[in-house]
Order: structure tokens, then sequence, then C-alpha cells
């Protein structure tokens, strides 16, 4: 085994930090402060950060093939130009939901961006039940709804083979696995593939690498898990010195490198003083895998 090491690379204690994405042609960590409502970018060369504020909370970012970003911001998809800081609408969904913001979203290998709701946290993770559901917006700008009933939308990624879609509703503390239908985005045959045990606490965001093996960060857990989806089997446990891993994703010069969100949000100051790296971002090297390039929205 390699020796595994975890090292807090932007310690600005975010509240929520999440979503955290490679930008490749940056050579840069993107990722989203979801309360502190601000889109984040860091450089491993330079050690800086930037940062665009927006006027709602702020839930996932991904790459988009026009060199832009897309991001999730309250009920709404919208576009991001970085160097103007401007945001505009591209679609709004629940409406009828004044309560609701989007989650965890991510972009699936045809270029779609799947993105999931929930009722805002009247403490973390505490909020009103089954108020989510898991939305698509298309390449046409479109949006499609694929079911509701969700509770806090989480994690979610694809196959290698692209015919498996997982997903995590985190109050479900199951990790869920459909059959993907990649020339329509159409998903079906939901089933859990992982339970999480007592100490992992609550599933949140995932990521998946080129062995096809998954990566789960335990939200009130301080870790992330390797998960076998064929077996169901939990092959690796990799703890951090902050209890609430939020989300994680493969990221690097050669995808090697493991990037890990984290909140401080709902820490009061005896925890925060003994966790002062709560709400940071961290790099963890040495797992001995790579992870798959994010693939960006085809809009």
């Amino acid at each position: 085994m390699s020796s595994v090491r975890v090292e807090c690379v932007a310690n600005e204690g975010y509240r929520i930090g999440e979503s955290p994405v490679w930008d490749e042609k940056e050579g840069a960590l993107l990722f989203v402060d979801i309360t502190g409502r601000k889109v984040c970018r860091w450089s491993p060369v330079t050690g800086q950060i930037q940062a665009v504020p927006v006027d709602a909370p702020v839930s996932s970012v991904a790459l988009w093939k026009s060199g832009d970003y897309v991001i999730t911001l309250g009920t709404r998809f919208a576009a991001l130009k970085w160097k103007e800081e401007l945001v505009t609408t591209i679609a709004q969904v629940e409406k009828d939901k004044p309560n609701n913001r989007f989650n965890d979203g991510k972009v699936d290998p045809a270029g779609r961006y799947f993105a999931g709701t929930m009722a805002e946290e009247i403490r973390p993770a505490v909020l009103e039940r089954r108020q989510g559901s898991l939305y698509t917006l298309c390449s046409d700008l479109s949006v499609v709804k694929h079911f509701d009933q969700v509770d806090i939308s989480n994690g979610l990624d694809w196959s290698l083979d692209h015919k498996t879609f997982f997903y995590i509703d985190s109050l479900s503390y199951s990790v869920d696995a459909f059959d993907y239908d990649l020339p329509t985005g159409k998903i079906g045959n939901r089933r859990s593939i992982y339970k999480l045990e007592k100490e992992e606490s609550i599933p949140d965001g995932m990521c998946i690498d080129t062995e096809g093996k998954l990566w789960v960060a335990c939200y009130n857990g301080g870790r992330v898990i390797r998960l076998d989806p064929e077996t169901g089997k939990r092959l690796q446990t990799v703890k951090l010195p902050v209890d609430k891993t939020t989300s994680c994703c493969f990221g690097g010069r050669d995808y090697s490198e493991m990037y890990v969100t984290s909140a401080s949000d709902g820490m009061d100051k005896e925890w925060l003083s003994r966790q002062p790296q709560a709400g940071g971002i961290f790099k963890i090297t040495g797992l001995g895998v790579k992870g798959v390039p994010p693939y960006p929205f085809a809009g």
C-alpha cells in the first residue's frame, strides 16, 4: 500500500464547502460555498483562491463546453461567466416551493447536468422531509424531472461503461444504483448497493475512480470511504481531521490527487476549537488510484 497523506490546502472556514470539480484548462479546483453564496477557484500553483459572489445559495458547479461554468443557484440552473462575474438564469424549477433549493449536481457522460433539490435546512441535516426532486438540464436547455420525494439530493456519478447511474439521498443512509440509458438519459430499476454504518454517518458527495470504485464523503463521519458497487463492500476508509466532510473529486495533473470539501455550519466554538480546519479544502495523495475527468455541460 502506498502511504496516504491528507493535507489542508485552503483553510478559509467555508460554511458549506461543496461540489469540488477539477478544471483542467485552468489547472485549478472549482468548488462552492453553499450558504456563503460564492463560487471559488483554488490554484495549486499560486495557492490563491478567487471567488465570485452570487445572490442565492449556490450548491454545485460544472464545466461548460463553451469555456464558462454552469451552476445550481437557489432553484435555478444558471450560467456563470467567470471573468465578468456574470450570472444568467437558464431554467428554474419548483417555483411553487419557495423553501427549496438545489443541492449537489454533476454532468453525465453525454453532457447533461443532473442536479437535485431539498428543503432549506433548519439546522444541518434537519429539514422538512421528502420535499426534493432529481432533475436534468439537457443540452437543449430543457429540464426533465426524474422523481420526487427526496430528502437531501446528494452525490451522483456514472459507471465507467455508462450503464449505471449512482445516486445518494442522504437521509436514506444508502448509496443507490439505477440502470442508465446514455442516449436518452433515462434511469430505472433503483436499488441500494451500500448502507452506511453508524460511525460513517451521513453519505454526501461522491465520485468514481478509474477502477470503477466509488468514493463517498461521509458528513459528520470525518472520512471518505471507497466502495465496490459490484459487491457492496467497503474497501478503504480515509479519515480527515474534520467531521463535516461533504464531497470529493479527483484532480491534479494526472487525476491522482483527491480533493475533499468540508463544512463548518452548525459547529459551536468548542467544536471549532477542536477542529480548526473545519470548512477547509483537503488534498489526499498516495491513494494509488486515479479519477475520471469531469464531463462538461454540452448546452
